[in-house]
Order: C-alpha cells, then structure tokens, then sequence
C-alpha cells in the first residue's frame, strides 16, 4: 500500500507540478494580453440600428391602423382641434435635422469645434421640440381637452407621447456623441454621429407623418 500511494503522489505531481502557458492572444475581454477589444464591423452597427427603426416603424404602423379602425367605429369620435403650436414644432424638428447634417459634414472635414457647436443646436432644437410639445398638451387641458375626453383626443396625447419618448433616446444619443472617450471605444465618433443622424431622421419623418395624420385626418 505505501508503494502505491507514493506512485499516485509521484504522478499528480508529474501533472500538476508546472503551470501551462496561456493561449497567444490575451485574455477575451481584450485587456493587457492582447493589443485591446476587436474592433466590431462597422456594418454590424447599420444593420442593429435598421432592426431597431423597423421595430418602431411597425410599432407606429399598428397605432396608425388602430386610429384608422377606432375613428370608424361608432359616433362618439370628436375631432380635435390641433394646437397652433404644433405647426412651430414641426418646422423646429425639420431645422434639427438640416443642423445634424451640417455637423455631419464639420466632423468629416476636421473641423472640431464647428461641428461642436451644430451638434449642441441640433440638440437644442430637440429640447425645444419637446418643451414645444407639453406646451401644446397645456393648451389642449386648458380647453379642456384631456386624454379620457374621447378617443380622439385619446390618440392624440398617446401618439404625441409615444413620438416624443423616442424622440428622447435620440436627445440622450445627441449629449452621448461628443462627450464619449471614443478612443477607449469599439466604435468611432464619426461612425455614433451617423447612426444618430439615421435615428434623428427617422424621428423627423415619423413625426411629419404623425403630424399629418393628426391633421388630415381628424
């Protein structure tokens, strides 16, 4: 028995008695053993941001339709008479998306701090877009008009809501850009400022939409 357990020492200690070397390349999160984190195709960040705009667009596209099917149903739809402040709204959103384009084009000539300064208007008309909107809601609760009043004004308040909730991500996008340390990043700031521009867009779009269907079809 001393013989055999001496042997089982003796070939532990054979396998265990040195430390294997690591795997060439560093650790996986890309710390001090490798030359930093992989770099993520840039195409993989266009193609994330498509399904996230089409989610929205079909989650719109079902409000749209239950408007649509609501207001034909039944005699208690009472149009609302939309506030003039809507029309300042809308023209303070399409400025926020020509001012994101000239940003766009002062980051990729180089130059720093003009394109500093459109990005901050482009989010300073953002917030205005959105102070705009709950000025346009006080308006409508001072006429008494409010959410419960009847469907349309049901829809109204939760189609202005749902649009500036997401307009909101893309305000948090716009304040993210130029304060980012993009060199400790996977992506650069030329690339996060187009994928804002994409997003910012959208919002444009989808509200001069959502603007004429509150419009047209009262």
């Amino acid at each position: 028995m001393p013989g055999t357990v001496t042997e089982e020492i003796e070939i532990m200690d054979a396998g265990h008695g040195e430390t294997p070397s690591p795997p060439a390349g560093g650790d996986d999160d890309g710390g001090s053993g490798g030359g930093g984190a992989a770099a993520v195709p840039r195409r993989a960040y266009f193609t994330a941001i498509s399904l996230g705009l089409a989610a929205i667009l079909m989650f719109f596209m079902a409000l749209t339709s239950s408007y649509i099917v609501r207001k034909g149903l039944g005699g208690d739809w009472q149009p609302v008479r939309l506030p003039g402040i809507l029309w300042l709204n809308t023209l303070v959103l399409l400025a926020s998306s020509a001012s994101i384009e000239v940003a766009r084009r002062k980051h990729s000539e180089g130059e720093t701090e003009a394109f500093r300064n459109w990005w901050a208007l482009t989010t300073g008309l953002g917030i205005v877009f959105l102070v705009g909107q709950l000025v346009a809601w006080r308006q409508l609760a001072a006429s008494g008009i409010f959410l419960a009043t009847n469907p349309a004004s049901s829809f109204f308040y939760l189609l202005t809501a749902a649009h500036g909730l997401h307009l909101l991500g893309g305000i948090v996008a716009l304040f993210y850009v130029p304060f980012r340390a993009w060199h400790r990043s996977r992506i650069t700031q030329s690339t996060a400022a187009e994928l804002t521009s994409i997003y910012w867009h959208f919002m444009d779009g989808l509200w001069v939409f959502l603007f004429l269907l509150l419009n047209l079809g009262r």
